[in-house]
This record gives C-alpha cells, sequence and structure tokens, in this order.
C-alpha cells in the first residue's frame, strides 16, 4: 500500500525510529506531522523533510501530559488535513530499582509508555470514526513479552499498550480503522545506547523504520522484529524462573531496554 497523498503524525520523532519513520513516511510523498519535547530536533526533521521535498510541520509536546498532547496533535491536524495514519511512538525506558523502589521513574514510564499512547490516539480517533478510516499504530516493545529483572516497570507499561492495542483492534474491526502494535528488538537509538551489553540483532534506526512501514502497508495485526529476537522471547517465555534467573543473573538493575 502507498502512503502517498496521506497524513501521518508520528509522536517521539525528535530521535530514532520516530525520526527515521517521519522521513522514510515523507518519501514516499506522505504528509507528516511529527511530535516530541525538543523543539530544535523537529525543526531540524522538518528542514530535512521539506529539503528532500516532502511536506510535513511540528508541533511540541510531552506526550505524558494530556492537554500537551491534544493540542498538538489537533494543530498538525489543522495544518495538514485529517489524519490517516498515528504512530504513537514516543518512548522511555529506566532501570527498575528494589531499595528503594524507583516509583517517580516507574510513574513515568506508565505516562510516557501507556498513557501517551491513548491520548494520542484520542486525538485522532474521533474524526477517523466520522471518516469510517484511519489506521492506528503504537510502537511497544519485544520487552511487552517477558517480565524481565531490573525491568518491570518497563515491561509492564510496554505489555499494558499491547493489551490496549489489542482490545482497541477487536472494537474497530467493523469500524474501517486499523489498528497495529509493532515490537521491535534492539534498536540503536539513543534509548538503547545505554545499554552496557551486547545487543543481539541489533538494527539501525532507518532499517528498522523501513520495515515497519512496509508491515503498516500490508495493515498486520501484530509485527514483531527481528524475527530471531520474537523467536528467542517466545522461548524464554516458556522457561523456568530458575533458568532465566541463571541467564540474566547480574543484568538486573541494568538498562535492558529496547
Amino acid at each position: 500500500m502507498s502512503f502517498a497523498n496521506q497524513v501521518a503524525i508520528v509522536t517521539g520523532a525528535s530521535s530514532g525510529i520516530g525520526w527515521e519513520l517521519a522521513k522514510t513516511l515523507a518519501a514516499q510523498q506522505c504528509a507528516v506531522g511529527v511530535v516530541a519535547r525538543r523543539k530544535d530536533r523537529l525543526e531540524a526533521l522538518v528542514e530535512e523533510i521539506q529539503a528532500a521535498g516532502g511536506k510535513a510541520a511540528c508541533a511540541v509536546a510531552d506526550v505524558s501530559e494530556h492537554a500537551q498532547t491534544l493540542a498538538a496533535i489537533h494543530s498538525l491536524r489543522d495544518q495538514l488535513g485529517p489524519v490517516d495514519l498515528l504512530i504513537a511512538n514516543s518512548g522511555v525506558g529506566m532501570p527498575t530499582t528494589l531499595e528503594p523502589i524507583n516509583i517517580d521513574e516507574i510513574e513515568m514510564m506508565f505516562k510516557v509508555n501507556t498513557l501517551g499512547v491513548v491520548y494520542a490516539i484520542e486525538a485522532v480517533l474521533p474524526e477517523m470514526l466520522q471518516r469510517g478510516q484511519g489506521h492506528l499504530v503504537a510502537v511497544s516493545s519485544m520487552a511487552a513479552y517477558l517480565g524481565m529483572p531490573g525491568e518491570s516497570g518497563y515491561c509492564a507499561s510496554k505489555a499494558a499498550v499491547n493489551y490496549y492495542m489489542d482490545g482497541l483492534r477487536i472494537q474497530l474491526r467493523r469500524r474501517g480503522i486499523h489498528v497495529t502494535t509493532v515490537c521491535p528488538g534492539f534498536i540503536e537509538t539513543p534509548m538503547t545506547a545505554a545499554n552496557t551489553f551486547k545487543m543481539p540483532w541489533l538494527l539501525k534506526a532507518d532499517r528498522a523504520a523501513a520495515m515497519i512501514v512496509k508491515a503498516l502497508g500490508r495493515k498486520k495485526k501484530v509485527y514483531n522484529f527481528p524475527w530471531q529476537m520474537s523467536l528467542l522471547m517466545k522461548l524464554a517465555g516458556w522457561a523456568p524462573d530458575w533458568l532465566l534467573e541463571r541467564i540474566l543473573a547480574g543484568k538486573a538493575g541494568k538498562r535492558l531496554e529496547m
């Protein structure tokens, strides 16, 4: 499917996957609205897209803030037109500590990773329902499939996204609106740059974006990639706790975000 002449909104677009998704969609003649906290980065992205002949606009928002998210996406809709594709991509990751429990950071992960998706969808869904068409996308993580030691908060925030999108997909299946959950493995982004171990099957962000856009064109319900990481996570889900503890020994409390 071509994205030409459509309007897409991408949150978390100031770096990493979001940045590359915006460029990839714009290269397919899609008008792209980008949202993030860093105005300078968003403006640089818009300039890059426009220099390549694409159409883009930006709006600043912290997606953990309800009112900011709605206002930013509505302003982009006013500039670019009705939204055909929403990609709720914003995400943060921090280890979960026990002594003490880092409540503030866990709350922030849920606000950004989970509620940020809900807020972004709220901004576009009413008009999609009126038009009887649209595509809602959330970028989750392969971490949603396994509660890893030292990453309980992050994994749980992403698992919540998966279940939320699953329910929406079924609820909207007769309303002309497609719903896709994207679960990447390790992607080379500023967030994963803080990981202190060798990341298996690490992909460049531009490669990941190209794979995601291709999957969205096929209207995939759930897109797990790379397949090797997906298989590993499925096998890990069957492993006993003692084995996972042994494999992940020494990693608890370190960054394992994907």
